[in-house]
């Protein structure tokens, strides 16, 4: 049985990059390259792993008028 629970983008604490761009109609391409920039507020390391804190992300994006 597929009885496999999923969270719903809005909910999750964290996103990967796929899930940001899709959630943020943001091109994945870009979103890495804010990943990537020095005392970006919104990232997370999991080892090397890159998760986006959401709502971080959500502030930073409604401060901004262009990225």
């Amino acid at each position: 049985m597929d009885n496999i629970l999923t969270v719903p983008i809005h909910l999750k604490m964290t996103l990967t990059a796929r899930e940001t761009a899709e959630y943020s109609n943001i091109g994945i391409n870009k979103i890495d390259s804010m990943l990537r920039a020095p005392n970006c507020p919104f990232v997370l390391f999991v080892g090397t792993k890159k998760l986006v804190k959401r709502r971080e992300f959500e502030e930073y994006i409604s401060q901004k008028l262009v990225i």
